[in-house]
């Protein structure tokens, strides 16, 4: 272990330690209330904390709340988790002004500023026509970020997505990306490329 390496994970002990009041404050609060809706509102709090120190408590706090999370993530200013079982792995950074429903993002992925991962397609029903949508119910599905993947800013994700893949900006991807490599792009989102398959030109790709 490198000596820097070391000193930042010094630093990020240091946070668990100072937000464990914090976490012990959420379960007290859990047990009045409803899970998810008790752990929004703290990600809210926490979200609004800005530079370096938000970066820090928001790992320490996903951390010891969130689903087998590594505290060796970076989730920006203003991004909100929805639920707690949630699964963010190591080295994953997560931009400014994100939604994050149920999922697992995995290991060195990177999503942009203002990505929408939602849980599942599922979340409302409407077949009902004399219900109101609200009450019809629906349900959360966990859906899986593959390693290494980048979403682009503005991009909505609602299916699984497979290794190291790539969502362009502003695409919504209602379906599950199955290969691994893929790259797709628009709404719906398609496939246009495959990265394993050979030289992108990022430029044509991304405007």
């Amino acid at each position: 272990m490198s000596f820097r390496h070391l000193i930042k994970r010094t630093i990020k002990t240091g946070f668990l330690v100072l937000v464990f009041p914090i976490y012990v404050l959420y379960l007290l609060f859990r047990l009045a209330g409803n899970t998810d809706a008790v752990f929004m509102s703290f990600s809210q709090a926490i979200s609004l904390i800005p530079g370096k120190t938000g970066i820090y408590i928001r790992a320490a706090f996903y951390r010891l709340v969130c689903t087998d999370t590594s505290d060796e993530i970076s989730v920006g200013f203003l991004t909100i988790f929805s639920h707690a079982d949630t699964t963010i792995e190591k080295g994953v950074y997560i931009g400014p002004q994100c939604n994050i429903g149920k999922c697992t993002i995995c290991a060195d992925t990177l999503l942009g500023s203002a990505v929408h991962i939602l849980s599942g397609k599922n979340q409302h029903n409407f077949d009902d026509i004399t219900t109101s949508i609200q009450k019809q119910g629906g349900k959360f599905e966990k859906i899986r970020i593959g390693r290494d993947c980048w979403i682009g800013n503005n991009a909505t994700v609602l299916a699984d997505v497979s290794d190291q893949c790539v969502i362009a900006a502003g695409s919504v991807s209602a379906k599950s990306i199955p290969n691994k490599g893929d790259i797709v792009a628009g709404n719906p989102a398609r496939v246009i490329k495959n990265r394993l398959a050979g030289s992108v030109d990022n430029e044509k790709l991304f405007t």
